[in-house]
């Protein structure tokens, strides 16, 4: 076993070893206990088939109860292994006719080593890591040809499979050309700065800029949540805790033009009682090919320490695809109770 494979399998095996320790607790009940983090992503990271990030071991190490800070090192090991091993994997291949090693291309004259770097990633588009800080190859960029490619034809990216690309079309007015004479030759640099439009997440109506998104499709799920930028409640004392999917786990299949209901247990972790509080829906209007709910589903009066069940109906569209819905607790008045937490959502699979 290499080297990287044999320190992801490790600490699998770690993780497993905690989880027993503390009586084989399932991975739903795990989840209740985070209030962060899905029983998918928990089950995932006792695997061994990669290994998992920072944040997703920091709340699998609390939710059996023990201190993160205890497994940080043998974390931040396996973690250099894979790094070290991804760097050896994507080395150049040495210069057979010259008998030398190769070396990478230098940037253009008068551009910095890290500017041309930026430069190349921004012109592909290219995902530098995958969230939590795990290691990812980066693919290097494919020539174009003089004159450019037929038809608006895009380059293939070597080592990624037909029709799962990354890379999107940059809008003509985003895209800035600059040449640098090296030797008797011209390198082109091709900078893409990509238009990204501001819109609202719809927690809190805080704003970011960021680019525009594919819609998530069934082999997405389940999709990552990311957290929002951190921010108090809307009323002193106030809390919530995310505890269970009571109903229609992550990437369930249902039919389509189906009716099913989704129950989400939440915790009024909080000095603050929830009166008149809903969950108010963020994609908003609704479009024919979602699945349909009403805006604000409500919740019960709910006092401090209190646990509540919140139901809520789902039509399923005709068309099959990925159901990706996502809300927002808000107060009597309408008002964001918790813009810094992340949305509570359902994922089923229509099909």
């Amino acid at each position: 076993m290499r080297a990287h494979a044999a320190a992801i399998a490790d600490f699998a095996e770690t993780l497993r070893e905690l989880r027993k320790s503390v009586g084989n607790p399932s991975f739903r009940e795990m989840s209740g206990r985070s209030g962060a983090i899905s029983h998918t992503t928990l089950h995932e990271a006792t695997k061994g088939n990669r290994l998992p990030s920072w944040g997703t071991t920091a709340e699998f190490v609390k939710a059996c109860g023990a201190d993160p800070d205890d497994y940080r090192e043998r974390w931040e090991r396996a973690n250099q292994a894979v790094r070290t091993a991804s760097a050896g994997d994507h080395a150049e291949p040495a210069n057979v006719a010259g008998g030398a090693e190769a070396r990478p291309a230098r940037p253009p004259a008068g551009l910095p080593a890290s500017a041309a770097s930026a430069a190349e990633r921004q012109a592909m588009h290219l995902d530098i890591g995958p969230p939590g800080g795990e290691a990812s190859a980066v693919v290097p960029a494919p020539a174009i040809p003089p004159g450019g490619l037929a038809g608006g034809e895009r380059p293939a990216v070597p080592g990624r499979p037909a029709g799962r690309e990354r890379f999107r079309r940059a809008r003509p007015a985003a895209v800035a050309l600059a040449t640098a004479a090296v030797g008797v030759g011209t390198v082109v640099l091709i900078v893409i700065a990509v238009n990204r439009d501001t819109r609202s997440e719809g927690d809190g109506g805080t704003a970011a800029a960021r680019p525009a998104k594919a819609a998530p499709a069934p082999a997405d799920c389940p999709v990552r949540a990311t957290n929002p930028a951190p921010a108090p409640p809307a009323h002193k004392g106030d809390s919530a805790a995310f505890i269970a999917d009571i109903t229609l786990p992550d990437c369930t299949r249902v039919a389509p033009g189906r009716t099913v209901t989704k129950v989400w247990r939440l915790k009024n972790a909080g000095k603050v009682p929830w009166e008149g509080y809903s969950l108010r829906r963020l994609d908003l209007p609704q479009r024919a090919d979602q699945c349909q709910t009403i805006s604000d589903v409500p919740i019960k009066d709910t006092r401090p320490g209190a646990m509540v069940d919140v139901r809520a109906d789902i039509t399923t569209p005709r068309r099959p695809g990925l159901c990706y819905v996502r809300f927002k607790m808000v107060d009597a008045s309408g008002k964001v109770a918790f813009p810094g937490s992340r949305p509570v959502n359902f994922q089923v699979i229509v099909e």
